[in-house]
């Protein structure tokens, strides 16, 4: 599974990335005393899953992603939406320094949803401390395992599928797991906020489609299956997580938060 997100892919991602229960608003919240004439900054923001929710929140979110095709795709779902303080900016975490500019000290928060895997984070972490206000931060939001990595029957023939179709095992938690989770931790000290932590779990029972959407959203534009030859690609993968059905995924979001004094 690689870095990509463009084209077809967009669509995949809109559609069957996880959203985030509303305990996770009300902690990011909570955690950084948001009010309405806050700005947030969602980056790696892919196509607004976190940053539209939290619209409603602040005064104005600014969604930042280096994918043109994902931030158009947000800009489309906010203006459906009826969203109008959303702001779209191309970038990524390297742009960061260049925000002081615009932002000066005032950031509320900066949320970082499944997306700092591909990010320096103790860079980024450094770069960031001078753009917040009092009481503002860092929020690394990591909403469940990858959908080939659970405990589950289903889980593991779905692993197994798409390491035969791939040619090699998928091991790579995309930031999920409590060793990445320790390493951002200590970053976010060694940059000198004050670390807290905490958890919201969820239950959810998925389809087919959704667990193969979901593959999809994963995969760069140029390593998803031919059109003519997804449906046989789309049969196996059913043949193989069929016998464990129904799908029930417990979903673990984790929020690790760095904030200023």
């Amino acid at each position: 599974m690689s870095l990509g997100f463009s084209g077809e892919v967009t669509e995949f991602y809109h559609r069957y990335r996880r959203g985030y229960p509303p305990e996770v608003l009300d902690a990011l919240a909570a955690e950084f005393s948001l009010a309405g004439d806050d700005v947030v900054l969602d980056l790696g923001c892919g196509t607004g899953q976190l940053t539209l929710p939290l619209a409603a929140r602040v005064g104005t979110v600014v969604g930042m992603d280096p994918s043109q095709d994902m931030l158009a795709r947000a800009r489309q779902t906010a203006l459906e939406s009826g969203v109008s303080n959303a702001v779209w900016l191309l970038g990524g975490d390297t742009d960061v320094p260049a925000l002081g500019g615009l932002v000066g000290d005032g950031l509320a928060a900066v949320t970082i949803g499944q997306a700092l895997h591909w990010m320096d984070h103790p860079t980024l972490f450094a770069a960031l401390r001078p753009l917040f206000r009092p009481g503002g931060g860092v929020a690394v939001v990591t909403n469940g395992l990858p959908l080939w990595l659970q405990d589950s029957d289903w889980s593991r023939a779905l692993r197994a599928t798409l390491a035969d179709w791939l040619g090699h095992p998928l091991t790579f938690p995309c930031g999920t797991d409590e060793a990445s989770h320790e390493r951002y931790r200590l970053s976010l000290a060694e940059a000198g906020y004050v670390v807290g932590a905490r958890t919201v779990d969820y239950r959810g029972t998925l389809t087919s489609d959704e667990i193969i959407g979901n593959v999809y959203s994963a995969l760069s534009e140029d390593t998803l299956p031919p059109t003519g030859e997804r449906a046989a690609f789309e049969s196996r993968l059913r043949a193989a997580i069929e016998p464990h059905s129904p799908y029930v995924e417990p979903v673990r979001v984790t929020l690790l938060t760095g904030r200023v004094s």
